[in-house]
């Protein structure tokens, strides 16, 4: 059997995505409790999310929404974590600025416990990727952009995409920095 580079590097690319779905899943979580959801976005999917994130640039005149749809078309594969919006149910926790929970839910405030956990789960996924010298990027963008077709449904009010590639140089490098203002 002959395996060409395509090939190889197409499913180096699944095995990874799958393993780094794995590490999100594993990754600690605040009481116990598991609010972090995630998909792999792959073909005409990931061109969609792509798109999402250009009408969003197209919208607001963010440059580094147009940056980065460019750099979702042309990555391999995209994963996509959110985080569900509940709170813990901490007493007298305070550290999102409400009293408690339930001033959380009034004040529609995020728990803090929820985010921590989003990001110990995207350093678990993308430390996945280091290690099998896949390229990555995180991207709050294409979050925004699986938020507005409801990707994670309608529950995920936070998330983030992770692209993946494989190339002779990352297409994640040489990008122009980011410009926060219109």
């Amino acid at each position: 059997m002959i395996i060409n580079r395509e090939e190889a590097e197409n499913e180096a690319l699944r095995n990874t995505a799958v393993q780094m779905m794995a590490a999100i899943r594993t990754a600690p979580k605040g009481c116990g409790m598991d609010n972090v959801t995630a998909v792999i976005v792959s073909g005409e999917d990931k061109q969609k999310l792509a798109d999402s994130m250009m009408e969003i640039h197209e919208e607001t005149g963010l440059d580094f929404m147009k940056r980065d749809a460019e750099n979702a078309a042309r990555c391999d594969l995209m994963i996509v974590v959110g985080v569900k919006d509940i709170p813990m149910g901490m007493p007298d926790c305070g550290l999102c600025g409400a009293k408690d929970c339930a001033e959380n839910r009034k004040k529609s405030s995020r728990c803090v416990f929820n985010i921590t956990d989003l990001g110990i789960a995207l350093g678990s996924a993308v430390s996945v990727a280091a290690d099998s010298r896949i390229d990555s990027r995180i991207f709050y963008s294409a979050g925004q952009g699986a938020l507005r077709m409801g990707i994670l449904g309608d529950d995920v009010k936070v998330a983030y995409g992770i692209g993946l590639s494989i190339s002779t140089k990352s297409i994640f490098f040489d990008r122009e920095p980011r410009k926060m203002m219109k």
